[in-house]
């Protein structure tokens, strides 16, 4: 809103200042600090809330240490997150951005579906909560409609790399004739693509339609049946990784902030025609934009995690943890880094993976032995080191700094080839 307002303003008054506005870097800024504000003081106001209206969690008897003391802690506290993120968005960015319209939608509607959960949960009485299949259909419709969209929009495109040979030309008498300029390093026209990054690789970039070669000259219109299954995919294993991390004081909210922020250095560079060509990487228009959003979700974890470290005044329950795992993977699939979660979200991986090795191998071994053995203490991963004796303070920051380096090597890999 306050684009359009103050682009209004510079352009028909004048008005000095106003054009600042134009500027990502600070309309990025204002964001992160609007959503530190509006988690900071809307936060203590919706706890205050929660408390009078007794909307506490329930906690699972596990026997672990410090686990009686968070019985009646207030939930549903993604509430603040998605306010935090969702104010600073319609105030900063471009409205009329496809990106942006898909990162709103998938805010919404997880957390919908994160709250609906919560409510069963807490007013409902029971604590099984919405049932995992409809949890799974409601990521299914998001995996549908952002794949959908970002395979037939029109507004979702990429700018080719000009190859040594597109630069030149040869005449008939073997002459060689420069037709473009050689500084040109990206097409000038925005072509429709299927195509992404892949880490580790010189020419780093993979093209899903390849996979339908086989059926012909026409089998790039046929991709969709690839690609959308892909985004269905990735959209539900980050959102319920980031579920599964929810598990102690601060961890989930600390380490999406930190993944958030190595995302939001991904948009801006491959938003940013210069970066893009100096760090020899794909250059999709328009994603600059998403650096405006990336910057509410950073300052949204950062501001609920004034009330979420240890010992946490609320928790996030599914209203926040579904949709901020839900945000990272549709942010990673727009700014085409999609192969880059299971570094950058190294975390979210081993707790899942954690959980499928324990059920799988418990399963197995009372199949096989009539009694179910387990690989860990306890599942997820950051319960095996509770039950070890660790503190729940020292786990997370021991996460966290996990999380820094995952972060850091993401970077490195723009150049790392």
């Amino acid at each position: 809103m306050f684009y359009y307002l103050f682009t209004y303003l510079d352009e028909t008054f004048n008005v000095p200042g106003a054009g600042v506005f134009q500027y990502i870097t600070f309309r990025a800024a204002a964001a992160v600090i609007t959503s530190l504000v509006i988690s900071l003081l809307f936060g203590k106001s919706l706890i205050r809330l929660l408390v009078r209206k007794q909307v506490g969690e329930s906690i699972r008897d596990l026997g672990l240490d410090g686990q009686a003391e968070k019985k009646g802690t207030p939930t549903m506290g993604g509430l603040i997150i998605l306010g935090a993120i969702l104010v600073p968005v319609l105030l900063f960015t471009k409205l009329d951005n496809i990106y942006i319209i898909l990162m709103i939608f998938t805010t919404v509607w997880l957390g919908l579906i994160g709250f609906l959960d919560d409510y069963i949960k807490v007013f409902r009485k029971d604590k099984s909560g919405l049932a995992g299949k409809f949890k799974v259909a409601g990521q299914l419709v998001l995996g549908l409609v952002v794949g959908l969209t970002i395979f037939f929009n029109e507004g979702v495109v990429i700018r080719e790399k000009i190859s040594a040979e597109q630069l030149i030309q040869t005449s008939d008498d073997g002459e060689i004739i420069r037709i473009t300029d050689p500084s040109q390093k990206f097409s000038k026209e925005s072509v429709k693509s299927t195509k992404t990054t892949l880490p580790f690789f010189k020419n780093n970039e993979v093209d899903y339609s390849k996979i339908l070669a086989f059926l012909g000259k026409e089998y790039e219109k046929w991709a969709f049946l690839i690609y959308i299954p892909i985004v269905i995919f990735i959209i539900v294993a980050v959102s319920n990784g980031a579920n599964l991390t929810d598990g102690i004081d601060g961890l989930a909210t600390g380490t999406s902030a930190i993944i958030g922020a190595t995302l939001g250095i991904l948009a801006w560079v491959s938003g940013n025609i210069v970066f893009a060509d100096y760090l020899n990487i794909m250059y999709i228009p328009n994603t600059g934009e998403l650096t405006i959003f990336i910057s509410a979700f950073v300052g949204a974890c950062i501001g609920f995690l004034w009330y979420n470290t240890y010992p946490a005044q609320v928790f996030m329950g599914d209203t926040g943890s579904l949709a901020i795992g839900g945000i990272i993977a549709v942010f990673a699939i727009l700014i085409r880094k999609e192969f880059l979660i299971p570094v950058l979200c190294g975390i979210f991986l081993v707790e899942s993976l954690s959980v499928v090795m324990q059920v799988s191998y418990f399963k197995f071994t009372k199949r096989k032995f009539g009694e179910g053995k387990r690989i860990f203490k306890m599942s997820p991963l950051h319960h095996h080191y509770q039950v070890k004796g660790y503190a729940e303070p020292k786990i997370v920051q021991r996460f966290f700094i996990v999380g820094i380096m995952l972060a850091v090597f993401t970077i490195i890999t723009l150049k790392l080839r």
